[in-house]
């Protein structure tokens, strides 16, 4: 099985510096494409590999860079952004990537902004990855040094200068207006769209905001081709993926598996199963953000519309397991409360709905809830609009937070019934 993206990484090879790195192939890439092919060319590369957005979205990465204005449309800057800021709960995939091969993003950012033509480039990181932070900005002065960044890069005509700007340390912050919003140094609110990023995104500038994962892939799909690329997934979707467990799993971890890996095979393969002791109750596939499945569901495959087809999302691909001893409930509320105190107040069913939710699931857990409590929980989500509406994929609010936030809820409500009812009406949470 081939693996791109964690060629270079493991306890057996040598930290991929500069040197490392060019000696395992690394920014021969850029060689090859600078100066030498087309923006275009890179584009549509990317366009036929069916490469989809690795930061939870799945949006169309070709598709995304379409809507930048090419050549002299819009002369003036042009910027990347990639998102770094992963504070999805149970995300990790992003910081093996940058901590253990920081020159693989910084020449999938080369590339991209070459196909984008844009020439200033930004990585937004959370304030929490300190050895990612330090070690992107050594190879970023490393590749400076060579001549991959900076001005008239391998003597081209072509410049990008890359910068790293760390983060206050929001989660609304992973919405990308939000994002914009933070590196002008504003309050990270999300943007009213459109305008959309591509047209008018930092400083008004047009700006593609790409996950670092999916800035990972370039390097691979443009030397070994579409084709290649579309060869390595197991189901509809392209390419390899970073996917992770954690919760009682005898082997907790992130490992770069072909798109479309049933999840069996990623819990009771890769994560070695339950730990002894342990049962599986259910699962969030994609972070904090998604909705539970459950056993039921261990023969799907793990891509986008599969996923999306049973009422969750593929996310970011880190599935975050409930086991047997963990009440389901506390397990939501644990969530709620983080979403809430992230949630960044523009709109009400995310400011008030959220820590009124916090506030019906903490009685639930506390044996304080009665029936009537379930009909406002129904009620709250339903403001909220869960799993969107025929007129806004956010529903009833101004980003995805809330609706996100919900899914655990809802999912939680329909396969844990049980649960519910016990804490009403037992009084207490019979799992402390």
């Amino acid at each position: 099985m081939e693996t791109p993206l964690t060629n270079n990484i493991g306890p057996d090879k040598p930290f991929p510096d500069l040197a490392v790195y060019e000696q395992n192939g690394g920014y021969q890439t850029v060689r090859d494409t600078i100066g030498k092919r087309s923006p275009t060319d890179v584009q549509e590369a990317v366009s036929e590999s069916r490469l989809r957005g690795r930061g939870g979205a799945g949006v169309s990465t070709g598709m995304k860079w379409g809507f930048v204005p090419m050549d002299n449309a819009s002369p003036g800057h042009k910027y990347l952004v990639a998102n770094a800021d992963e504070m999805e709960p149970g995300a990790f995939k992003d910081r093996v990537l940058m901590e253990f091969d920081p020159h693989q993003l910084i020449e999938g950012m080369i590339l991209s902004a070459y196909a984008i033509q844009a020439d200033i480039g930004y990585i937004f990181i959370r304030s929490d990855y300190y050895l990612a932070t330090a070690r992107l900005k050594a190879a970023i002065a490393e590749s400076r040094d060579k001549g991959y960044l900076g001005e008239r890069i391998l003597g081209t005509d072509y410049s990008f200068e890359l910068h790293v700007h760390v983060s206050a340390g929001r989660y609304i912050c992973g919405e990308e207006t939000a994002l914009l919003n933070s590196l002008e140094g504003k309050r990270a609110n999300p943007r009213t769209k459109p305008p959309f990023p591509p047209i008018s995104g930092l400083w008004g500038r047009p700006t593609i905001v790409n996950n670092v994962e999916t800035l990972c892939c370039v390097p691979h799909i443009v030397q070994n081709g579409a084709d290649w690329f579309r060869s390595l997934g197991r189901a509809e979707d392209a390419g390899t993926k970073l996917f992770g467990a954690s919760g009682r799993v005898k082997n907790p971890g992130c490992w770069e598996l072909p798109m479309g890996t049933p999840i069996r095979e990623i819990l009771e393969g890769s994560a070695g199963g339950m730990q002894d002791g342990y049962g599986l109750r259910g699962f969030l596939p994609g972070g904090g953000s998604t909705g539970f499945l459950t056993d039921e569901h261990l023969d799907l495959p793990m891509d986008y519309d599969a996923i999306m087809q049973v009422k969750s999302r593929l996310g970011t691909g880190t599935m975050i397991i409930l086991d047997d001893r963990t009440c389901p409930i506390g397990m939501v509320e644990n969530l709620v409360n983080f979403f809430a105190r992230e949630s960044c107040g523009f709109c009400t069913p995310c400011r008030d709905g959220l820590p009124w939710i916090e506030e019906i699931l903490h009685k639930l857990e506390t044996g304080q809830a009665e029936p009537e409590d379930m009909n406002i929980l129904a009620q709250q989500a339903g403001f909220i609009d869960w799993w969107g509406s025929d007129s806004s994929s956010n529903g009833n609010t101004h980003c995805p937070l809330a609706p996100g936030a919900i899914e655990p809820l809802e999912s939680a409500r329909k396969y844990f019934a049980d649960d519910f009812e016990r804490h009403i009406r037992d009084k207490k949470c019979s799992y402390r």
